[in-house]
């Protein structure tokens, strides 16, 4: 019996393509049949590969956290103080929400909107991850304005959560850019 080739696999072009699934539709609503035409392989082939859709979901979400959400990690990391770090947040939200080419919104945000208590693992861990970032976020306010430090980041937080559910409703980067300076205004 003569077998092919088998066909070159990359694990991360995989990642992105179950990313851009995931983002779209949200975690519950992905089934395995619209991951298995996005990444162009067999079911068989995607349980060999990644396990689960769960498992296949935290490795694209690992894999989202490095690439497309690492503007925050390098924001707060980069930006020399609290105000700075904020303002580069926001604008460069503004951009990655709306970005052509790429689900809207912020897929930590979106992918469990929906979930049942069969996927309150997958809602947990997304929960765990906001809160890792408005922990960072906190953190950050706090060397600089430790009385106002947990409001002013809940605040942004939730101006971020906004964002992102209005760029999945279809607002534009300048739409976003505005609300961005609006909230800009409340800084102390």
């Amino acid at each position: 019996m003569k077998t092919g080739r088998p066909r070159s696999f990359d694990r991360d072009e995989a990642l992105d393509r179950a990313i851009a699934v995931f983002w779209e539709h949200g975690y519950e609503a992905t089934s395995i049949a619209q991951l298995t035409q996005a990444l162009g392989i067999g079911a068989p082939s995607l349980y060999a590969a990644f396990g689960d859709k769960r498992s296949l979901f935290a490795e694209a979400l690992d894999r989202y956290m490095g690439t497309y959400a690492a503007f925050t990690q390098t924001a707060l990391a980069e930006e020399p103080d609290a105000r700075a770090a904020v303002v580069r947040l926001l604008h460069e939200a503004a951009a990655a929400y709306t970005r052509p080419g790429r689900p809207h919104g912020c897929m930590l945000i979106s992918a469990t909107t929906n979930c049942s208590p069969q996927s309150a693992d997958v809602a947990a861990q997304l929960r765990e991850l906001r809160a890792v970032g408005a922990s960072a976020l906190e953190e950050k306010i706090a060397a600089e304005y430790p009385d106002h430090a947990q409001a002013l980041a809940t605040f942004y937080g939730a101006t971020l959560r906004g964002m992102s559910a209005l760029a999945r409703d279809g607002a534009t980067q300048a739409d976003l850019e505005q609300i961005a300076e609006t909230a800009l205004r409340a800084w102390p």
